[in-house]
């Protein structure tokens, strides 16, 4: 796993860290914000982060069989992480301002036996 530190050095040198004043699309407001085209514009270092993105799921949810990513910025570090934990990978997408499924994706109930 990458340390907090290398992680936030590759989102800098790829100009993916944007810091500033941000009104995310939840309402909440941020002082930093990750741009993810601009950090897989450099596939190699996109890769470094997936990597150390999915051990860090890994560590800490261990029942889980989905991953879920929202549209258009989290797509491809979704499917990277599915690919890499061998878990099923969908995206929601916004409908009228709120986050949904589309496309055919569901997320089934857990079953309890």
């Amino acid at each position: 796993m990458l340390s907090h530190k290398k992680s936030l050095d590759i989102l800098k040198k790829t100009n993916a860290l944007l810091e500033g004043h941000f009104v995310l699309s939840s309402g909440l407001h941020s002082s930093k914000y990750i741009q993810c085209a601009k950090l897989l514009s450099y596939p190699h270092k996109a890769d470094i982060i997936c990597k150390s993105l999915a051990k860090k799921i890994n560590k800490n949810f261990k029942n889980f069989d989905l991953i879920l990513a929202p549209a258009m910025g989290g797509i491809i570090i979704g499917y990277e992480i599915g690919k890499i934990l061998k878990k099923e990978t969908i995206f929601c997408e916004r409908v009228k301002g709120k986050f949904a499924l589309r496309r055919g994706f569901n997320i089934k109930k857990i079953q309890k036996y």
